[in-house]
């Protein structure tokens, strides 16, 4: 990563312009080309920098439900339960951690309701138990993470 990739990033941590052109508007402000701002984005995608392009939703605006949620994985199960975990398309994203807990993520689901399916779902195809702990109060932070 040169410090072209790092301001990119730190640029659109703050805020990706919202125009009908907005790789363009980006290329003005960095004094390059268009082509050169989708070329890096994608190339930090495939090389595995970034995970992840694209808009945040809050789906419970929208009357879906974010859920965190917890398993406790037997080590020598954790590869094989990550990826069931993560063929769920309604899991966002999913850390190991050190606890008794050691497989956190969060299940984010278009309607209310399908996130007690997704679980019981993950229950059923790893034989584990899901610790679901819904959203009671929300928190802006504005949490950046500058490269």
């Amino acid at each position: 990563m040169d410090d072209f990739d790092r301001a990119l990033i730190n640029q659109y941590q703050g805020g990706f312009p919202l125009t009908s052109q907005p790789f363009l508007q980006l290329a003005e402000q960095f004094g390059c080309t268009e082509d050169k701002v989708i070329t890096r984005i994608e190339s930090l995608l495939a090389d595995g920098t970034l995970t992840r392009f694209g808009p945040l939703y809050d789906v419970e605006v929208f009357g879906g439900l974010f859920v965190l949620a917890a398993i406790e994985v037997p080590e020598n199960r954790f590869e094989e339960v990550t990826g069931i975990v993560n063929g769920f398309s309604e899991v966002a994203h999913n850390y190991a951690r050190n606890h008794r807990l050691n497989m956190w993520f969060v299940i984010a689901c278009e309607v209310a309701e399908q996130a007690a399916r997704t679980i019981t779902d993950l229950e059923g195809a790893t034989g584990l138990k899901v610790y679901a702990f819904p959203k009671e109060e929300e928190f802006y932070i504005n949490l950046r993470f500058e490269v």
